[in-house]
């Protein structure tokens, strides 16, 4: 079983959870929280993490929401309070990972979520979180080895800090874990990961390890996830996406773009993150035409576009043929609405690395454009 340190220790292939309980014990955490969420209990993956973290007995949190929230963050300080935990477990998806994150930077600095925003600078107060181990059951967002979390406050508004320190202690990363997930969950976290690297490999930073990471990301997914799609059991396809997907989170440090700068205000309106990216990334690739030509054609390379199309109209059919929506509409997004979308976007700190510079008429745009 390889491990991996980059950022952090990762511990990557099939039965990797069986050593929960060991690493629990080398961390020296006596009272984990473990954060998760309902479809995990569901799904019989909580109650494996539960076996595997034995002896250790975790606390359960599973009350986590679609798009994590402030409400949830403080319930789970409360069970940390209550019931003396001294460590925490994130298992699911980009939701859990990120509330997780959330405890560990609370339960380790006090004050409120708002206070670390990275909008008004508050990410750079951030030091030492407290342990985390991170457990993904979805090859999609990358949070496992991600430095941001994202979370709804409680008046509805979304906010991001952003800092290495809260990148999880250990990843365990087991590929058996995503073989329930459904064909249209898959799609959607799938394009997510999909979408880190392109906006990566797009991003205006300049750094060419991310940037080489990132494009092996998209060449994995746009290889595998149609094959994940078909067919969820299909071990090699299943290992190719949480590859791809870690991939797409360990590239991140060289920043995002338009897409995602669009789909966090539109995830105010409590809407699929993956789902979202796969409508939006088409039209920020047309959008940036000409702007990131080297890393356009090295993306078309490592996708196999064929000569003569464009990437944006080779992105459109992938995201319809693997059975997602192409349009804000079938969501039931409002155009009313766009405007004050189009004025986040341009203000979100995603916005400042997309290779062409936009302002909140070019999101406007760019976002009615996405409606049909």
């Amino acid at each position: 079983m390889p491990t991996i340190n980059y950022l952090t220790r990762i511990e990557f292939d099939f039965g990797a959870i069986a050593a929960l309980g060991s690493e629990i014990e080398k961390m020296g955490v006596k009272r984990p929280l473990l954060v998760t969420d309902r479809g995990i209990a569901d799904a019989g993956i909580l109650q494996r993490a539960l076996d595997a973290a034995a002896p250790s007995r975790p606390i359960v949190y599973d009350g986590t929401t679609e798009n994590p929230t402030e409400q949830s963050l403080l319930d789970c300080l409360d069970i940390w309070n209550d019931k003396g935990c001294d460590g925490v477990i994130a298992l699911g998806g980009g939701s859990p990972i990120d509330l997780a994150k959330a405890v560990a930077l609370l339960t380790s600095h006090g004050g409120s979520l708002a206070n670390y925003n990275v909008k008004t600078g508050g990410s750079a107060k951030i030091g030492k979180v407290s342990p985390q181990i991170a457990i993904p059951t979805a090859a999609g967002t990358g949070a496992e080895v991600g430095r941001a979390c994202v979370m709804s406050l409680l008046d509805a508004s979304k906010m991001v800090a952003v800092n290495l320190n809260m990148v999880a202690d250990l990843v365990i990363c087991d590929p058996e874990l995503t073989h329930s997930l459904p064909p249209r969950l898959t799609a959607a976290t799938g394009i997510d990961a999909l979408s880190h690297g392109v906006e990566t490999c797009c991003s205006s930073l300049d750094n060419p390890p991310a940037a080489a990471i990132g494009l092996e990301a998209v060449r994995r997914a746009a290889r595998w996830l149609p094959v994940a799609v078909e067919n969820g059991a299909d071990r090699t396809a299943r290992w190719e996406m949480m590859m791809a997907s870690l991939m797409g989170g360990m590239c991140l440090q060289k920043a995002l773009g338009g897409a995602h700068a669009m789909a966090t205000p539109l995830g105010e309106l409590h809407l699929h993150h993956g789902t979202l990216i796969g409508i939006l990334l088409p039209h920020i690739l047309r959008f940036n035409k000409g702007y990131a030509d080297a890393a356009y054609g090295d993306l078309a390379d490592a996708m196999k576009v064929p000569a003569g199309v464009e990437l944006d109209d080779w992105m459109t059919r992938f995201v319809a043929d693997i059975g997602l929506p192409t349009g804000l509409s079938a969501l039931g997004v409002d155009e009313a609405l766009l405007p004050a979308i189009a004025e986040k976007a341009a203000k979100d700190h995603l916005s400042a690395t997309n290779p062409r510079s936009a302002d909140a008429s070019d999101y406007l745009t760019i976002l009615r454009g996405a409606m049909a």
